[in-house]
């Protein structure tokens, strides 16, 4: 089976963390700064908290900025379900923004309409959060924009889109947002095996978010509420978590950092010949942003079903059995059981339900051969033959 993504893990990565194992810190030590040292090395950002997941990153960035009982927050759905959960963790309504029918992120234009109309209601949201669907960023310029005029926070989940670049920058380095999350989750472009970042241009929210990363608590007496009692003392200033990333986690992300431009060049290699290959068939190719170099986590197609005799899941359920792992990315988080208990239902979000029932995930990662592209090609042509 030729997987939809597979992490590489070299010699390097693999000494790298046995380096760790052999050393006196497996966790709190010296790596996780080192792994955020070069997190803000990248992106050009001034902080960066490394965390165990992107979820836990969205969840302590949240916090920071905030978000609580009575506000709302607004996210895209077509997205995994953490974009969303880390509104609910902190007691916030969640409410979903239309997707532009190309680039397949959230649409600038239907946030302005959905932001004109909350007004008149008293209901703006505290937060949005823009995803950065398979690697391609957001308009992010418009969003700001309407951040500034309607008062609202930006978190960025550039889960799937570290190594891209917006309007030639670096995504990851806050220059529209307040916080950027990345993922580290072993199909994402980099891993630390589970992990996840909060990068952000704000100290006061880089320290919000280092507090609620390890319980509240805080070792620095300038934090403290009076003098320490001695050199053993910490003090617990909030209620946070145990959201920290391991050393053995954060060597394997430096160790892949040193990787990174790579990783994303093969991918855009790979992604331009499967351009080239799918042009004759019936399925509609993954369109770029002019302002955009995507981090291209995933290469996703849209079957073109009036022109196809099969249906979109007779076709994923044919590649399968050829040996080719698609996958889709995402179900529509509003069309989730969970969600139907705040009112949503199918219908409410067209262009992102369209998407759902014409998308297919096809294999892309670094490791790829030319020889598993065609063979995917091949399968695939063979799967919309009339």
């Amino acid at each position: 089976m030729i997987p939809y993504g597979r992490q590489d893990i070299t010699q390097a990565d693999i000494d790298a963390v046995a380096d760790v194992l052999r050393s006196d810190y497996l966790t709190q030590g010296p790596m996780v700064p080192r792994f955020e040292e070069a997190l803000t090395g990248h992106t050009g950002v001034k902080f960066a908290i490394a965390a165990n997941s992107a979820t836990s990153a969205l969840h302590i960035a949240c916090m920071a900025v905030g978000l609580g009982p009575g506000d709302w927050l607004w996210t895209s759905p077509l997205t995994f379900v953490a974009s969303a959960n880390c509104a609910l963790y902190c007691g916030a309504g969640i409410d979903f923004v239309d997707v532009d029918p190309r680039t397949y992120n959230l649409s600038p234009a239907e946030l302005e309409r959905k932001l004109v109309k909350a007004e008149r209601e008293g209901v703006l949201p505290k937060v949005v959060v823009p995803v950065h669907l398979t690697g391609q960023p957001c308009e992010m310029e418009e969003i700001h924009e309407l951040g500034k005029r309607y008062g609202f926070k930006v978190i960025e989940d550039a889960s799937h889109a570290i190594g891209g670049k917006y309007q030639g920058e670096p995504i990851g380095n806050c220059r529209f947002s307040d916080v950027t999350v990345f993922s580290f989750h072993p199909v994402k472009i980099v891993t630390t095996a589970e992990g996840g970042a909060a990068l952000t241009n704000n100290r006061e929210l880089a320290d919000r978010m280092a507090l609620f990363r390890s319980h509240g608590i805080t070792r620095d007496p300038a934090a403290m509420t009076h003098e320490p009692d001695g050199p053993w003392y910490y003090q617990q200033l909030d209620l946070g978590y145990n959201y920290r990333m391991t050393d053995m986690q954060a060597a394997l992300g430096l160790s892949q950092m040193a990787r990174l431009n790579e990783y994303v060049a093969r991918r855009h290699v790979l992604a331009r010949r499967y351009d080239e290959m799918l042009a004759p068939l019936p399925v509609v190719r993954p369109w770029q942003h002019p302002d955009s170099y995507s981090g291209l986590h995933l290469y996703v197609i849209r079957l073109e079903l009036a022109n196809v005799s099969k249906s979109r899941r007779a076709v994923f359920e044919g590649l399968r059995a050829r040996g080719v792992g698609v996958n889709l990315h995402y179900i529509p988080i509003h069309t989730q059981p969970y969600y139907s208990r705040f009112g949503f239902r199918n219908g409410d979000f067209p262009e992102s339900e369209r998407y759902y029932e014409e998308a297919i995930t096809l294999p892309m990662y670094p490791l790829m051969s030319e020889a598993q592209q065609d063979e995917v090609v091949a399968a695939l042509t063979a799967e919309l033959k009339p």
